[in-house]
């Protein structure tokens, strides 16, 4: 089966981060458990099962373990990232001499349950909104390392994404604001880096309107009830700048974020997709009659 590719991280991210997790699995001797093995390089054909229904998310970087461990080991899907999953059924066939399978086992199944769970988070989220036309995108809430594949998993989720590090977009949060007013922020940006742009986190009303008056390309809702946020969004709409981006984020769950999504924002972002989401359960069935 082809892999939507819109789903894959960039190569060079699902290398060097499959690259540093096999190095931690491997340590300095290698696998000495597979080195008990009889016959190591006995062909043998495992099944990648799902033990509960989920979105799969993170064959790229299952993938590329095994590319990188042994090319001998192939892996043959029958479901691709973003396909809903159920508990119990096969989502892939690993083929490949018994050695190798099991010493990136591990590594590719880590990787595989961190992504589909995120996935399938973000697909809760993504049905949660359903009937209004808002994206679904996390943050800069991932771990170290491993953002351009959590990113992808959440489109395979039925998300979008946020920028992809502080050079993407200009955010301009309350601790900025410290020392400058909205209106010189979004000017001394559009000075500074005039091909960017400009979002300003607004936490009462007032700031909303400065936004779009300094012509703020996204206002960010910070922390606000579905209410007030949907007052906010009604303003910006009313007003001389009704295409201005509205973005609400901080404090939605899945238990609020129908609420937040009719209020007419563009846009809802929340960290719990990535930071918060619990792995999918996948496990790698060795058939006893293969080989």
């Amino acid at each position: 089966m082809s892999r939507p590719r819109r789903f894959d991280p960039p190569r060079p991210a699902v290398v060097d981060a499959v690259a540093r997790a096999l190095a931690e699995d491997l340590g300095p001797l290698g696998d000495i458990s597979a080195a008990l093995l009889d016959d190591p390089d006995r062909t043998v054909t495992a099944a990648v099962v799902p033990r509960s229904p989920g979105v799969l998310a993170g064959s790229a970087c299952a993938d590329e373990a095994y590319a990188q461990l042994d090319d001998r080991v192939q892996i043959a899907w029958s479901a691709a990232d973003g396909d809903a999953v159920a508990a119990g059924v096969a989502v892939a066939r690993v083929t490949g001499p018994l050695g190798p399978l099991l010493t990136g086992e591990r590594t590719a199944l880590n990787f595989l349950c961190h992504l589909s769970g995120i996935a399938t988070l973000t697909r809760r989220f993504v049905d949660a909104a359903a009937g209004h036309p808002v994206r679904i995108v996390e943050t800069r809430k991932t771990l170290p390392g491993l953002r351009a594949p959590e990113k992808a998993a959440v489109r395979a989720g039925g998300g979008a994404n946020h920028r992809g590090s502080l050079s993407d977009l200009i955010l301009v949060k309350d601790n900025h604001l410290g020392g400058l007013t909205i209106a010189e922020a979004v000017r001394r940006a559009r000075a500074a880096w005039p091909g960017r742009g400009v979002e300003i986190e607004c936490d009462r009303m007032e700031q909303v309107d400065e936004a779009v008056a300094a012509g703020a390309d996204v206002v960010m809702l910070d922390n606000m009830t579905p209410d007030v946020a949907a007052a906010c969004v009604a303003r910006v709409r009313a007003g001389a700048r009704p295409a201005t981006v509205v973005e609400i984020s901080g404090g939605v769950t899945l238990d609020s974020v129908a609420a937040y999504a009719a209020t007419g924002a563009d846009v809802i972002s929340t960290g719990a997709i990535t930071q918060s989401a619990p792995a999918l359960d996948l496990g790698l069935d060795l058939d006893p009659s293969a080989g």
